[in-house]
């Protein structure tokens, strides 16, 4: 069966609860924080007895868990990070849906949790959509953030994997996450993830463990870090919750994915968007020499994070054994230019020849 046929099936076994009254009225959509404010509806499955339950839609509201709940204290908590966005016309659209699906069950794997069915996903993200749809605003910039997640419920204080859990999705309004360019310092002592580790998982810790080394790198005057490899700190990886790009000369460069690295889904598509465009893209091993000396003699034309919320983040700085490296301005760049055909064909205004639009109809 089809996937939009699943869908159709399986949305008259949801059980939905609507919101008596809406919240939209009292949100300034020209302000928002992002990650504050959230719509008046949320998606909810429960794992028991090693199947899901029947899967409902709720008015957004505070759950109670028992303190044991074992995602309190073993961490068994996995999320993905989604957009839908609204045309011209009205039409709702995602990115690249499928993908985030296939992830979210790679991560709940690797933490030895259940895998979550398509069909369910799909039709709990669609109906919740469309129940929600005054929520995304139209236009370039604007966008709804979904948030799904898996935690484990079962109240065991018990090291061993949980027997219940609960999938949830909750949406939020969003604008720009990132305002300006970003200044990074190269990690040398603490590491984002290890090899064998959780580093390719949206794993909840994971975001946990940068906290600290990014407090030290903000109390000198930068936004995030890029990671360096556990081993050496000799080759660069990540930059803080984004993938990380190069442009040394004319050519593109960024890190191989692994089990340290996530698989990011705009990683992906601006790799696509670049040799669709004629520019060589080098994916490969990126030592901090290179950077730094490519800095020092000019090559080094653009550093640039890529991600679902802040979608490109030019780099503005870097700074690396206590040497600072300024990047200058560049006119059409390559971040703003793939950032600006990666929109556009989120937001239904340019063709889509890989098929990565996905209408909410």
């Amino acid at each position: 069966m089809k996937l939009k046929a699943m869908i159709n099936s399986l949305n008259t076994n949801l059980d939905i609860q609507k919101s008596e009254t809406s919240k939209i009225e009292n949100v300034d959509f020209e302000n928002l924080a992002f990650g504050r404010t959230f719509t008046d509806h949320m998606f909810v499955c429960d794992f028991i007895d090693g199947k899901w339950q029947q899967p409902k839609i709720m008015p957004y509201q505070a759950m109670t868990f028992e303190p044991s709940a074992r995602v309190f204290h073993y961490g068994q908590a996995v999320f993905e990070g989604m957009k839908a966005y609204k045309d011209n016309a009205g039409k709702i659209w995602l990115f690249r849906p499928e993908a985030n699906h296939k992830r979210i069950n790679i991560s709940s794997a690797r933490l030895a949790m259940p895998e979550f069915p398509k069909d369910y996903f799909f039709a709990g993200l669609e109906t919740l959509l469309k129940m929600d749809k005054e929520w995304i605003q139209p236009g370039i910039g604007n966008s709804l953030y979904i948030r799904p997640f898996v935690i484990a419920t079962e109240p065991a204080i018990s090291a061993s994997p949980a027997s219940t859990y609960r999938f949830m999705i909750i949406c939020s309004p969003a604008k720009a996450y990132y305002s300006g360019k970003v200044r990074v310092l190269f990690a040398e002592k603490y590491s984002r993830s290890a090899d064998g580790g959780v580093g390719f998982a949206k794993a909840s810790g994971n975001y946990a463990a940068q906290f600290y080394p990014t407090s030290l790198a903000q109390e000198k005057g930068y936004q995030q870090i890029i990671w360096t490899d556990a081993h050496t700190h000799e080759y660069l990886e990540e930059a803080g919750t984004m993938n990380i790009f190069f442009r040394i000369d004319d050519r593109l460069v960024t890190a191989p994915t692994s089990d340290r690295i996530l698989d990011g889904i705009t990683r992906k598509s601006i790799i696509q968007l670049a040799e669709d465009n004629g520019v060589t893209v080098e994916i490969r091993r990126v030592p901090v020499t290179e950077i730094k000396e490519a800095a020092r003699n000019g090559s080094l034309k653009e550093i640039f994070g890529a991600g679902t919320a802040a979608v490109v983040s030019p780099i503005s700085a870097f700074e690396h054994g206590n040497e600072v490296f300024e990047i200058p301005d560049l006119e059409n760049s390559y971040a703003s230019k793939f950032k600006k055909q990666l929109q556009d064909i989120q937001h239904n205004l340019s063709e889509d020849k890989h098929g990565w639009r996905h209408e909410v109809k």
